[in-house]
């Protein structure tokens, strides 16, 4: 009787276990392994590649939209406000939200290539990567202010960049990703933590893109380092 006792006692709080373990297994880190080019994002310090291209990032979960991708058509759908502040948002990994009626969640990732491969993120976590708009954030903390250099981006299909809350580039077209197929103005980024922001539109297919900072002279910058919170330098 006393064994049955403790056993009875004990349910109550088994079951708070389990059902913990449940909100903690929903808000981990998603199953790469069905993909190649992606992985969770770990939590040492991440330097560009050898390019210069920038592999960690905060990538919300597909938004249905049209997908229409002609000039007019994507900045009509990157102006709809999906969620509050989005253009100026700092999000954490896990972070959960409503958008278009559906629930969607930032993802921290890493990815192995020069690009980001979104149809990859997609299939990973069974989401829908056709007519929908992606956004993704990443922070760049440089050691000093450095001056004169410039967004280079590419991007499967339209794109539309920000710098620290500034509009820099944007492209359009049912298009492939080609290395600096934009490039912005000259800008200076400041010392400490700069936060770089892109909004995706694709129709279907495949879609990516991919980002770096490049000298006056067509260098790539690599003197920084990534993080995906504005507090690290």
């Amino acid at each position: 009787m006393i064994k049955l006792r403790q056993i009875l006692l004990s349910a109550p709080v088994f079951a708070i276990t389990l059902a913990l373990s449940a909100v903690a297994a929903e808000t981990s880190d998603a199953d790469y392994s069905s993909v190649s080019s992606l992985a969770a994002a770990t939590a040492s310090a991440k330097a560009p590649d050898a390019g210069g291209f920038i592999q960690r990032w905060l990538l919300l979960e597909p938004i249905p939209v049209a997908g229409q991708v002609t000039q007019n058509a994507a900045e009509a759908t990157v102006k709809v406000e999906y969620f509050p502040n989005q253009l100026t948002v700092i999000p954490k990994n896990g972070d959960k939200l409503t958008a278009a009626d559906t629930e969607v969640t930032w993802r921290a990732v890493d990815t192995k290539n020069y690009n980001v491969n979104l149809y990859h993120f997609g299939y990973a976590l069974k989401k829908k990567t056709s007519n929908a708009i992606f956004w993704a954030v990443t922070i760049v903390n440089c050691p000093e202010e450095t001056p004169n250099v410039r967004l280079a981006i590419g991007s499967n299909a339209a794109s539309f960049w920000w710098v620290n809350g500034q509009e820099l580039v944007s492209i359009f077209g049912d298009r492939q990703t080609v290395i600096d197929d934009g490039v912005s103005k000259r800008i200076t980024l400041k010392k400490g933590p700069n936060v770089l922001r892109v909004a995706v539109v694709n129709n279907g297919g495949a879609t990516d893109f991919c980002a770096r900072f490049i000298d006056e002279a067509g260098n790539p910058l690599k003197n920084f380092t990534i993080s995906l919170s504005d507090t690290a330098q």
